[in-house]
């Protein structure tokens, strides 16, 4: 008998999110299932892992004992790093994160906890994902999600990844017969355009509530941005490694050691 693919799932929104319960009920259909995940929300934690305080992972109990699920004190990283070097009693075969509430394309995969996970994961040489659904509220649908997310997970494992790299997957909040399909992307050229809303406490003391609007700046139709709003499922395929490895030649022409040019 084959024996299961071990699952390692994470998220950020917290081990209570309507997401993290989606995503265990499409991993549980695949293979042994081991949760990891913060005890509160940690959206826009990125990569940040826990240095000046103490962990804590506690065992809950879950209904009908189908799987593991621990609690962690920590950030959506230090979830994975526990789990791989305290939790797992093997190396697991696969990691998912997510399902999480609200979009991590484009730019805000720099600031996501759930792709922090993933990419923590592809850190340690393990297949990774990152999944979200463009839908930030708390209550979001995530049953037009699922078939998709079989899918693309069944598809890593039997195939793998190129070391260094993970998934991040975007899905559109529509009707699953809507979806017109899956596109491999690149990354879109967007940002925020940031402002802080300034007010003041009863006490007279400032305080300040980061506001502003996402602007996409690329038009291409080879992006996720673009295959998002024409109504597909977008995989960008994301790397750790932040080296601009096409600058190195140019910057090699530099002549740092050259006293006389400053």
């Amino acid at each position: 008998m084959l024996k299961k693919p071990l699952i390692l799932v994470t998220n950020d929104d917290g081990i209570t999110a309507p997401g993290i319960r989606s995503l265990v009920e499409v991993m549980l259909s695949i293979g042994d299932v081991v949760v990891v995940a913060p005890d509160s929300p940690q959206s826009g934690k990125g990569h940040a892992i826990t240095l000046d305080a103490t962990l804590y992972a506690e065992q809950i109990e879950v209904p009908n004992n189908t799987h593991l699920e621990y609690t962690c004190s920590g950030t959506p990283a230090d979830c994975v790093k526990l789990a791989v070097r305290e939790i797992l009693g093997r190396r697991p075969d696969i990691c998912v994160s997510g399902i999480n509430h609200g979009s991590n394309a484009s730019i805000n995969v720099i600031y996501s906890g759930t792709m922090s996970a993933a990419i923590e994961a592809g850190i340690e040489g393990i297949p990774a994902i990152g999944f979200s659904l463009l839908n930030y509220a708390w209550h979001a649908k995530f049953d037009a999600c699922k078939t998709f997310v079989k899918t693309i997970t069944e598809y890593v494992l039997q195939h793998g990844l190129k070391q260094g790299v993970v998934l991040n997957v975007n899905i559109p909040d529509i009707p699953e017969t809507a979806i017109k399909g899956i596109k491999i992307c690149r990354q879109a050229r967007a940002n925020w355009v940031e402002e802080f809303d300034k007010r003041k406490t009863p006490q007279g003391r400032d305080y300040y509530w980061l506001t502003g609007k996402f602007v996409n700046l690329d038009n291409k139709e080879d992006t996720d941005e673009w295959a998002l709003e024409n109504n597909y499922v977008s995989i960008v395929p994301t790397q750790f490694d932040l080296t601009a490895h096409d600058v190195i030649q140019d910057l090699n022409t530099w002549d740092f050691n050259d006293n006389e040019s400053t």
